[in-house]
Formats: C-alpha cells, structure tokens, sequence
C-alpha cells in the first residue's frame, strides 16, 4: 500500500515537471516571438493590415480543436498546436510593449509569476473540491469576456478596472482548479499515451497569460 502511495506521488511529481517545462518552453515562446514582433516594426505593419485579427481567428481555431479533438490527436500534433498558439500569442501580447514601459513589464512579469505559483500550490496542496465552484466560474468567465467585449466600445473606465479585478481573482481560482485537476488525473492514471502534460501546459499557460496581463493592465507602468 505505501509502495503504491510512494508511486503515485512520483508519476504526479514527475506530471508537473513536464507540464511545467513546457509551460515554461511556450511562454519562452511567446516571449521571444512578442519583442522580435515589436522590435522589428512587425506590429504595426500586423495592425494597419488588420493582422491581428487573422492571428486572434487562428489562436481559437487552435484552441477549439485542441479541446474538442485532443484525445484523438497524436502527441506530436498535440505538441505542434501548442507551440503554434504559443507562437500566436506572442504577436498579439506584441503590442504591450508600446503601453507599458519595458522595466514595468519585467517587474510585473516575475510579480505574476510568484503569485501564479502560490495559487498553484494551494491548488494542489489543498483539500477542498474546486471542481464544485467550476460551474460558477465558467459562467462568470463567460459573462465577464462579453461584458469587456461590449465596454471596448462603451469606453468606461471605472467597469474595466471592476471587471479586471473580478477576471484577475478568478484566474487564481481557476489556476489553482487546473493545478488541482491535472494532480486527480494523474493520480487516477487518467492519460496513458504521454499527452497529458501537454494538455496541463495549455490549460496553465493560459492561466498565467491571463493573470500577467490583467496584473499589468492593473499596475503596469504606462507610457
């Protein structure tokens, strides 16, 4: 019986660090593709042709079908869909670096990376059943994104800062659900074809996208 305690607590560990490298990997990803984007004029020349728009259509066709299909999808096309929306977002998040100065970026960068890994580990720490609060938060996620769409043109600045807040906590628990999530799974021996540390980064590099830019949005150092 502690044999097999001692097992499960070993694949688990061993889940995470592969989750995490590649989360780390993607968001390398990201950031390399984001400066070179902007450091090269690329972002304005995406802008004025209305690329932007192209790039955001291709980052949820990638998210559609990695949800939809990722069982039946073999690890290297896991792999490559990954690497794709990393690569994707990286031109999009481009456009920070003409809001924010460089140094406040970086501040909140490493800021958001401490918080994202203190939630994470009351995530998987924890003995409460997040997977209860699933249902209400993916009903005020929803409702929070249609609402910011609708503010984009009503412009009022006092409702962003309220929905940013509510968006921003509710990563946190969403996080640490994910975290939770990936450790039930493997606990339970959920993947066996060597994808679900792929499909954890996902999950968690969202989280933390998420989380790093509705902190800056908050606190960032605006030019």
């Amino acid at each position: 019986m502690e044999d097999n305690v001692i097992q499960e607590r070993s694949s688990t560990m061993s889940l995470f660090q592969k989750v995490f490298l590649w989360m780390f990997m993607g968001l390398l990803a990201t950031g390399i593709v984001s400066w070179f984007t902007y450091s090269s004029g690329l972002t304005e020349t995406i802008a004025f042709n209305m690329g932007f728009q192209i790039v955001a259509l291709i980052e949820i066709a990638v998210v559609v079908v990695f949800s939809l299909f990722f069982r039946k999808l073999p690890p290297i096309a896991a792999s490559i869909l990954f690497f794709i929306y990393a690569v994707m977002n990286g031109i999009c998040v481009s456009t920070i670096f003409y809001f924010f100065e460089l140094d406040s970026i970086t501040l909140i960068f490493f800021a958001s990376a401490a918080v994202y890994g203190i939630t994470g580990l009351l995530g998987y720490i924890t003995k409460i059943d997040l997977s209860r609060f699933w249902p209400m938060l993916f009903v005020t996620l929803i409702i929070g994104v249609i609402v910011s769409i609708i503010n984009i043109f009503v412009g009022n600045t006092m409702l962003d800062v309220i929905l940013t807040w509510i968006l921003l906590l509710e990563f946190f628990v969403i996080t640490a659900y994910d975290v939770q999530r990936m450790k039930i799974m493997s606990e339970a021996g959920y993947d066996t074809t060597e994808k679900l540390h792929i499909y954890g980064a996902m999950e968690l590099y969202l989280d933390f996208i998420n989380i790093f830019l509705k902190i800056l949005g908050l606190f960032g150092k605006r030019k």
